[in-house]
């Protein structure tokens, strides 16, 4: 498999690094965990990355077979990047590496992306109190929560026929899912909007609440 560097080590964790152990490759593949992206949604999900370092590691993943390029059709007539079988078999990884992290101390002035929060919430979970199919709306981004199989999924996109779906913007998202605002004074001052049945409704509040419980 090209890569830039090599460790020469026949050991598959020196391997696994060879492919994703360059800088901000690791963090590309966090960013498609949720479905594909463009190059400019990956950008402004890397807000540290330069478009060169960023164009280097996708055509290195892309060789290594982690992701793949896929022009979409007209009228979309865009590039997107998603990541292959292979690189999909990485979303346990990346997970449990994310809980590992949060015991590292955290950088001054960053902010998590919306990406990582779902990605924390999914790790965190747990996946029998979110049986079900849900919808979360955070500003322009839509994702789906899927339960069904005993295992929740989070995945961008729509979900067909949700058994409760919540609406709001980025801050009220990330207040209320870091414990900064209770979810009750964000519903009463039409910030966050709950749709649903009331037991899939407070199924779905309650793993928004995922990261505040882990952390009592």
């Amino acid at each position: 498999m090209p890569s830039t560097r090599s460790y020469g080590d026949q050991c598959g964790v020196a391997r696994s690094l060879d492919v994703i152990g360059e800088r901000w490759a690791l963090l590309i593949v966090r960013e498609l965990l949720l479905g594909p992206k463009r190059f400019n949604d990956l950008l402004a999900g890397l807000a540290g990355a330069s478009p060169n370092v960023i164009s280097q590691r996708l055509r290195e993943l892309v060789a290594d077979g982690v992701i793949r390029a896929v022009d979409l059709p007209p009228p979309a007539k865009v590039r997107v990047y998603e990541l292959t079988d292979w690189g999909r078999e990485l979303e346990p990884v990346v997970l449990q590496l994310g809980k590992w992290g949060d015991r590292a101390p955290l950088p001054e002035g960053a902010q998590v992306g919306l990406d990582s929060v779902l990605l924390a919430i999914q790790a965190a979970v747990d996946s029998a109190r979110a049986n079900g199919r849900y919808e979360i709306r955070v500003g322009a981004d839509t994702f789906t929560v899927d339960g069904t199989s005993g295992i929740a999924q989070f995945r961008r996109g729509t979900a067909e026929h949700p058994d409760a779906t919540v609406a709001t913007d980025p801050d009220t998202f990330r207040a209320v899912v870091f414990g900064q605002r209770p979810i009750g004074d964000a519903i009463e001052a039409g910030d966050l909007t709950l749709s649903g049945d009331q037991e899939s409704a407070d199924r779905l509040a309650a793993l928004l609440l995922t990261l505040t419980a882990a952390r009592v």
